[in-house]
């Protein structure tokens, strides 16, 4: 059996190679699915990709199947039994910015007529292809991210930096930084 050319950050374990063979770099258009990488990026600032993927299914517990209306609503009784929840990140700071980005998430579906036509506008609705030659050509942030992260946070966004917005782009397939050798780019 011949094995799969990947990026070469993906090769930790299954879970991993999972997510980037399926999920990393394909174009999302669907608000359900944009949150809930914004919900897991923000987690992941600071920390590595695979401490937030590695607890995803308990944040998707957590946090209402990322359902955008209910994580608006969320209580401070439930912030507090989240800041408790040992299966999540457990800080309290990036639990309040979760609600407080899906009340601004919220307020751009109005005004847009959904968040992906607001996101998908900063790269004119087509993703951007990179073609990095290897990871070292991978940029942390671009002019894009940097004015995409500009405007969330004027929107009321919270954890959304330059470069945890340009890992949202990457995980979404605003952009495609899958190196040029890497077998899902066929």
């Amino acid at each position: 059996m011949t094995s799969k050319n990947r990026c070469a950050w993906c090769e930790k374990d299954d879970l991993y190679r999972n997510y980037h063979d399926n999920e990393w770099g394909k174009p999302v258009y669907d608000d359900p699915t944009i949150f809930e990488f914004l919900i897991l990026e923000t987690f992941q600032a600071g920390l590595s990709w695979y401490t937030v993927l590695a607890k995803r299914e308990n944040f998707r517990t957590a946090f209402e199947s990322f359902d955008v209306q209910k994580v608006a609503d969320f209580s401070e009784e439930k912030i507090i039994s989240l800041c408790e929840n040992p299966g999540i990140i457990r800080n309290k700071l990036k639990i309040r910015a979760a609600v407080t980005n899906a009340q601004a998430f919220i307020k751009v579906q109005e005004e847009f007529g959904s968040f992906s036509k607001y996101i998908w506008g900063f790269v004119d609705g087509n993703p951007i292809d990179n073609q990095p030659q290897s990871l070292s050509e991978v940029p942390a942030t671009t002019e894009i991210s940097d004015k995409l992260s500009n405007d969330l946070k004027k929107r009321g966004f919270k954890f959304v930096g330059s470069t945890v917005v340009y890992a949202h782009m990457q995980a979404t397939g605003m952009v495609n930084d899958h190196i040029t050798d890497c077998w899902t780019r066929n």
